[in-house]
């Protein structure tokens, strides 16, 4: 009896554990700059200078980046993972960088908190605009 309840025990906590693993958004390969890894190795190109619109901006979720363009010629580049719980940002628009978890909003210009309950800014991430073209770096 011992024997085949502790079986069911170990075929159930495998399930489980298999069932978290399938919910996980570790190694989600849906990006928008159409690159599966999960973060961008330096000088990896992440978008063309034109990509970026001035006074927006552009998530590269594989990347965890959000590369922002506050006035022509100004490029800036933010962690895309809100300060507040962890969740990813989803849109760029009105001079924000908006949460869709709880409403979290960063400045487009240095990723200050604009609103919501996200307790300090987004972390600047290092790029280089070289020609037309913006890179890790």
């Amino acid at each position: 009896m011992t024997d085949s309840s502790t079986r069911r025990t170990v075929l159930v906590t495998g399930a489980a554990a298999a069932l978290a693993a399938g919910c996980s958004k570790y190694g989600d390969s849906n990006n928008s700059s159409g690159s599966s890894s999960v973060k961008a190795s330096g000088g990896q190109e992440l978008a063309k200078t034109s990509d970026i619109p001035v006074g927006g901006g552009k998530i590269f979720n594989d990347q965890k980046i959000v590369v922002t363009q506050p006035k022509k010629d100004e490029f800036k580049a933010f962690s895309a993972v809100c300060t507040h719980l962890g969740c990813t940002v989803n849109a760029v628009a009105n001079g924000t960088i908006d949460c869709p978890c709880h409403g979290s909003k960063y400045r487009i210009a240095d990723g200050s908190v604009a609103g919501g309950p996200a307790p300090k800014p987004l972390p600047a991430e290092q790029i280089k605009v070289e020609g037309n073209s913006i890179r890790l770096a």
